[in-house]
């Protein structure tokens, strides 16, 4: 068991889905985190921050996309520097912000999703996508879609896809207030998951959301 399991069980803490110990990580013209260590148990985490306080970068590094100089990141018993592919597979990250997939349409986008994540959920998905009104913009490439559109299909992606571990990005940006709505609703469904742990990052924490913890990245 790790020091950071051994930590919480000795605290009669739930057991973590996530571990992060000692990271650090730094771009060439500033640092962000310095042996930052953290438990991200089941249900909603909020990261929260002012702008260039590092929320996107640190679920970067979670998701294994970007490289710490130092530190170690551990999914229940997957690690990222021993197996990155055991661990990715236990991770829903979508960058809502990226340009990649602007060329393929929601409906092949999630057809990928079965091969990646052994818990996927077909009959959520397709109830996601009438709840996000993303019915008639399924065969449209991404690039066709609103800022708010693409955003609900990684949504819809991220809480059908069983992850053990969901990275979400301001995911209230863009959307309607129905879909505001869904998306709080999905949260407070995830906070009584016992194998699932989402991370909700924004400038504020969500409110009417049940935590399981809050990270304050101003405070670093």
């Amino acid at each position: 068991m790790s020091s950071l399991s051994s930590a919480r069980a000795a605290a009669g803490a739930a057991p973590s889905i996530l571990e992060v110990e000692g990271l650090s990580f730094h771009y060439p013209q500033r640092g962000l985190f310095a042996d930052w260590s953290a438990c991200i148990a089941p249900g909603v985490t909020a990261v929260r921050g002012d702008e260039s306080s590092g929320k996107t970068t640190l679920l970067r590094l979670m998701a294994g996309e970007l490289s710490a100089q130092a530190g170690r990141l551990q999914i229940n018993t997957s690690d990222l520097l021993r197996d990155p592919d055991a661990y990715r597979a236990q991770v829903f990250w979508a960058d809502p912000r990226s340009t990649a997939l602007d060329q393929v349409t929601p409906v092949d986008y999630f057809k990928s999703l079965g091969s990646r994540y052994a818990l996927f959920d077909p009959p959520m998905l397709d109830e996601l996508v009438d709840r996000f009104s993303l019915r008639e913009h399924q065969h449209k490439p991404m690039y066709m879609l609103s800022t708010g559109s693409k955003r609900k299909v990684w949504l819809a992606a991220a809480f059908a896809s069983g992850a053990p571990v969901t990275l979400l990005d301001e995911p209230f940006a863009a959307l309607d207030k129905a879909s505001i709505h869904v998306v709080k609703a999905l949260l407070n469904n995830a906070a009584a998951h016992p194998a699932r742990a989402w991370v909700v990052a924004d400038y504020e924490a969500p409110d009417d959301v049940t935590l399981a913890a809050t990270i304050d990245l101003d405070g670093l």
